[in-house]
């Protein structure tokens, strides 16, 4: 359910809230374990296959009620009382389904003595084998049914449970309700999205889910139709015959937009092409006469369902032209695998605002527009050959501005000091405060005179409809001119109002480009990414809305149970739940490039973690916790200091080859973190209760403290903090047994 959630809400939300996932079952489950505690004597009286049967029944009814609140409360990206009111909605309704399961899983370990090892590695297990069905499942199902297949798999689990007959009854009834729903649901819609980013849907002609988001096609008068990705991110679908479209009318209008310039410049080039979506840069490159097209689509709803199937008659076949080869794959992990050379890679508005995995702004980064991307697409360039990025800009420029920034510093990695003949920006007219495309032209080799003219002659045959910002000989007059002349993007981003220095893979925070200092003083203006800077506003939200949950549900009903006490081995449970979640998001991020999709990413890598951290509480046994603890610092601080170099270095091999890389590198660690808090728990000498709701309260804000790091510092750095937490349970394990 906690994966199925990341992608619902992405689609229903937007990205900043997919982060509540992770937080919403981590509340849940220690809130169980809470009360458990408090209300340990009326459970004790109970036998554990009737609190199990009633509360996974219960659970069931609980997931159905949350899915309902999620598709049908409308939640808009401001920072007002209302948007934190529905979030707080949202929030406590889908941690229901999590505190029954923590109630259980509490009074199950509370009773276990010392098989608690065995059950704590079951339970594991069972996640793991979640995270390796859920791709499979929202591809099939989509995830409304992906969600009602928790709610199964709870009835389910009521029914194991059961042993009277009339238990067993309902728990059947129940699955027999959830199966006919799934059903009609397939079929008819009966669960689907009624509300999107604050809006309420308009019918489409088509929709369908898959892992990596949901995709609705509209049509418009005339016969026109959008492709739009969770609710917000849209791409038209091109509607021309590329043998009847040189000369036409629709040449001449998308040539005087700003990404026709490689097409320009190198009109009969080979062209590698990230992101196409609807095809509009590659029916340029096929019109203007280019004899191979590589279009890398990462979304098969896209590339195959919409272009290659649905809509292949309304595109007039564009995907399926000899010169025209689509690959379903992540741009920048293909163009390290292919060994093929370019005229031109190409890169247009690739953003879908859209997050399929845990962790506010972590999500919205794609590792695309990194100082290590740039350079991998300028060394997948013949000798002459040019990357063309387009992004927004505004009347205060920032992220084209900040994509120069990227190119200079990728450019020097590769021998270029100079940068000012390697580099042109065009602006689609003049920059406005809603936003204005700019392209970015970058070459290894400097920018011939010819080049130059051939590019200021487009300029003027368009009339004003592609403006200068920076050409080769030009001065330094402007941000890009001052950029580009002070030879040094980190010292001027020091004194330019945003923060455009330099990204790179270790924080690849490309779209934030606020200060942090001046989030709340300068306010957020309504630009194309206001969605981007409001997300510090939401992160905020996020911790307030954790804060007051985790004090609501995890520490004042113990502290109010009459002769609950507060042990000096807390500190530990405390420590090591920072830890883990520490470096389990941080290692999710560091997938994200190299598996090639944050849903590949969270699959793999927390796949991979709760499978060998429950390999590593089954063997726990009897050693000491100072002994797994020791392994976990050493294990987190060395992968650390070789994760980047491993994954470089295997990031061109097929899938299977680094998922069996994951393994190696996730399998030895997921195992040393598994250990601590079986260990601990065995010798601890205070309430377990308190040590479930504190770790569980510890992982919920350190999800986020984990992002806010990453931003401020990077992944390496979030990395370092786990192990630092994993070293302070160390020296707090001898308090455990006082």
């Amino acid at each position: 359910m906690e994966l199925a959630l990341t992608r619902l809400f992405s689609a229903v939300l937007f990205y900043h809230f997919a982060f509540l996932a992770i937080s919403t079952a981590l509340l849940g489950l220690g809130a169980g374990g809470v009360l458990a505690h408090a209300a340990q004597k009326r459970l004790a009286r109970l036998a554990l296959e009737r609190v199990g049967a009633a509360a996974g029944l219960a659970g069931a009814a609980a997931t159905v009620a949350a899915l309902w609140v999620v598709l049908h409360v409308p939640v808009s990206l401001q920072p007002t009382w209302s948007t934190l009111g529905k979030l707080s909605a949202i929030y406590l309704a889908s941690a229901a389904p999590f505190f029954l399961t923590g109630l259980v899983l509490a009074v199950a370990f509370a009773r276990a003595g010392q098989g608690v090892s065995k059950l704590y590695a079951a339970d594991l297990a069972g996640g793991a084998a979640a995270c390796l069905a859920v791709v499979p499942l929202l591809d099939a199902l989509g995830a409304p049914n992906a969600v009602l297949l928790s709610a199964a798999g709870s009835a389910l689990a009521s029914f194991l449970w059961s042993g009277r007959e009339a238990e067993k009854t309902r728990a059947a009834a129940a699955l027999a309700a959830l199966g006919i729903a799934m059903a009609l649901n397939h079929a008819g819609g009966l669960f689907d999205v009624v509300y999107s980013k604050g809006r309420k849907l308009l019918p489409a002609e088509f929709a369908r889910w898959n892992s990596l988001s949901r995709v609705e096609v509209f049509a418009f008068s005339g016969g026109a139709r959008n492709a739009i990705i969770d609710g917000d991110a849209a791409t038209a679908i091109m509607d021309a015959d590329p043998r009847t479209y040189p000369g036409s009318e629709l040449q001449r209008r998308m040539m005087r937009d700003v990404s026709s310039l490689p097409n320009v410049l190198r009109p009969k080039g080979e062209f590698a092409i990230i992101g196409p979506g609807g095809g509009a840069e590659v029916l340029r490159a096929v019109g203007a006469g280019s004899p191979s097209v590589d279009g890398i689509e990462i979304n098969p709803l896209i590339a195959t369902s919409i272009m290659r199937d649905r809509y292949a008659e309304h595109s007039r076949g564009l995907y399926l032209l000899p010169q025209v080869r689509i690959h379903v794959a992540d741009g920048r992990s293909w163009l390290r695998a292919s060994e093929k050379r370019f005229d031109v890679v190409q890169m247009t508005l690739v953003d879908t605002w859209a997050a399929t995995s845990a962790g506010a702004f972590a999500l919205s980064e794609n590792n695309l527009y990194t100082v290590e991307a740039f350079r991998e697409y300028l060394e997948r360039l013949k000798p002459d050959g040019i990357v063309a990025v387009t992004r927004w800009e505004f009347r205060e420029p920032r992220e084209a501005l900040r994509l120069t920034a990227v190119a200079m510093e990728a450019l020097k990695s590769l021998g270029v000091n100079v940068p000012s003949s390697h580099l042109i920006a065009m602006s689609q007219g003049p920059l406005t405060d809603a936003g204005t495309p700019v392209a970015l032209l970058a070459k290894r080799s400097p920018f011939t005179p010819e080049e130059v003219r051939a590019v200021l002659a487009h300029a003027a045959w368009t009339h004003g409809a592609i403006t200068p910002l920076h050409l080769p000989g030009a001065g330094g007059e402007g941000p890009f001119g001052e950029l580009i002349a002070s030879g040094d993007p980190k010292a001027f981003s020091e004194s330019y109002p945003f923060n455009v220095s330099p990204v790179t893979d270790d924080a690849p925070f490309f779209f934030f480009t606020m200060k942090l200092r001046h989030v709340f003083t300068r306010g957020f203006a309504r630009a194309i990414d206001w969605k981007v800077n409001v997300g510090v506003a939401v992160l905020g939200m996020v911790l307030a809305v954790s804060l007051a949950a985790v004090a609501a549900f995890l520490v004042l009903p113990l502290a109010l149970v009459k002769g609950a006490k507060l042990s000096a081995g807390l500190g530990y449970f405390i420590a090591i739940g920072l830890g883990y979640i520490l470096v389990e998001i941080a290692l999710v991020q560091r997938f994200v490039l190299f598996l090639g999709h944050p849903t590949y990413a969270v699959t793999v890598v927390i796949f991979l973690l709760l499978l060998a951290s429950g390999a590593g509480s089954r063997l726990a046994g009897s050693r000491p916790p100072r002994l797994s603890l020791a392994g976990a610092v050493a294990g987190v601080l060395s992968i650390a200091a070789l994760l980047p170099s491993i994954l470089r270095a295997a990031g061109g091999q097929p899938m299977a080859l680094k998922v069996a890389v994951s393994t190696l590198v996730l399998g030895p660690l997921g195992f040393v973190m598994g250990m601590p808090f079986p260990a601990g728990l065995r010798v601890f000498q205070g309430s377990r209760e308190w040590a479930w709701s504190l770790n569980a309260a510890a992982s919920v804000l350190g999800s986020v403290l984990a992002i806010v790091i990453a931003i401020n510092c990077g992944l390496q750095a979030a990395m370092l903090c786990g192990a630092g937490a994993y070293a302070a349970a160390y020296f707090l394990s001898p308090t455990l047994s006082r």
